[in-house]
């Protein structure tokens, strides 16, 4: 197929707008919110919200085998078409229960109507994405296009993201998911798939089992899930402690919402300049780029103390110009290696299912590692004398390791060629 132009690519990347501007709320705002105005336990919303992601997170590669099964040109486009109106009364729901309603159901069934069409969504959307163009460097503005608008939508949600608010959230993401619905009819479809033997007579279990064995065939595949594994724990750690340390260590609570726009204005003007960085050093090299440059900026925020706000801020400048890496070369790694096998076609919805399935793996292991280890180490937060100097550590240097960790997977990885080369420079 013929690459996508600027204006496709912004049809097709609105949608990841409406959707960052669900992650947050859902996933910061939701507990504070049930627990403050309506009264709930903490403990009772911790328990069934983890059961509602846990529900979401195994059904993640179904999800993504159903999606494959769908042949049509515009699969993709009647997935989302039909799943967004559920994310958006689940989520409309979740904020607006019933007088009278038992509060911890209502919670448990419209999170989980919530996560399951959240996921139907993304699955459908990044398996699209995977399939516009024919190169490395093409997939790459894919995916750039498509996470630069999904930071917009951080943005905007971080400066909303308070209980009193969630109306505006709520309103604000029904208007911007119908903006993103009436484009995506604007955005580029993808060439045709060639269907399996006896593929639509395939059960589901049979379809996940034979993905599942496409994915242990593959090595590129494998490497390159453990390398994102690594580092997207190791970027959710300083996202799980970033309000402590920012208190805690340089004392400075009171500057936290500038610090996170910070990072992710930088991210979002990181974002084209990682387009060129790949095109001229290869995916890889790019994201080890990445990775480099986010190592270096924690190794300096481990040395600030109370007051060093000037320095954090350029530690947030820099580490959010990385994480424009983080964003747009793994997608775009994983669409040449789906593309580099034959194989692999026809089954991107399942590679993606396992993908968004990992991502959710990263946050999980990113709370449930740095959390236990920082009570352990005698880390309380708020209270004078604590054991600051282990929340620096692990803000900072455990990332570190792991990001290291992440590169050496990386380096070894058997990727596909055009993974590896610079992209061409057009001749005069």
């Amino acid at each position: 197929m013929s690459p996508p132009g600027s204006a496709a690519l912004i049809a097709y990347g609105l949608l990841r707008a409406p959707l960052a501007l669900l992650e947050l709320p859902l996933f910061v705002l939701l507990p504070a919110f049930y627990a403050t105005q309506l009264g709930m336990e903490l403990a009772l919303i911790g328990t069934v919200l983890f059961g509602a992601r846990l529900i979401d997170a195994i059904a993640d590669p179904a999800i993504g085998v159903l999606i494959d099964r769908s042949h049509r040109a515009d699969a993709y486009r009647r997935w989302i078409l039909a799943a967004l109106p559920l994310l958006a009364i689940g989520y409309l729901a979740l904020f607006y229960p019933p007088a009278g309603v038992n509060r911890a159901a209502w919670l448990a069934g419209m999170s989980i109507l919530t996560y399951l069409a959240y996921s139907a969504v993304s699955i459908a959307y990044q398996a699209w994405g995977a399939r516009l163009g024919d190169t490395a460097h093409e997939r790459m503005r894919v995916t750039a296009w498509r996470e630069a608008a999904g930071l917009a939508g951080v943005l905007l949600s971080a400066a909303l993201l308070v209980p009193e608010r969630a109306n505006w959230l709520v309103g604000l993401f029904i208007l911007t998911a119908g903006l993103a619905a009436m484009a995506i009819f604007r955005a580029p479809l993808p060439g045709p798939r060639q269907r399996k033997a006896n593929e639509s007579e395939q059960s589901l279990l049979s379809g996940l089992a034979q993905a599942g064995q496409a994915m242990r065939q593959s090595a590129s595949f494998r490497w390159l899930l453990a390398a994102f594994l690594c580092n997207g724990i190791a970027s959710a750690i300083p996202a799980t402690l970033v309000l402590f340390f920012v208190a805690d260590v340089l004392g400075a609570a009171d500057r936290a919402p500038g610090f996170l726009i910070a990072y992710f204005v930088a991210a979002a003007i990181g974002m084209p300049a990682w387009v060129r960085i790949a095109r001229r050093l290869g995916l890889r090299n790019a994201w080890l780029a990445g990775m480099g440059l986010s190592v270096l900026a924690f190794c300096w925020a481990f040395a600030l103390g109370e007051g060093d706000t000037a320095a954090f801020l350029v530690v947030c400048i820099a580490t959010g110009f990385a994480l424009g890496a983080d964003l747009a070369v793994p997608p775009a790694l994983l669409a040449t290696v789906l593309a580099g096998d034959e194989s692999h076609q026809a089954r991107e919805g399942a590679f993606f299912g396992v993908w968004n399935l990992a991502t959710k793996i990263n946050l999980a292991a990113a709370a449930g590692l740095a959390l236990p280890v920082l009570g352990m180490l005698a880390y309380r937060p708020g209270e004078a004398g604590g054991n600051t100097q282990a929340l620096s550590v692990i803000y900072a240097l455990l990332p570190c390791a792991l990001k290291l960790l992440a590169g050496v997977v990386l380096l070894r990885a058997p990727l596909p060629p055009p993974a590896l080369s610079p992209h061409p420079e057009p001749t005069p």
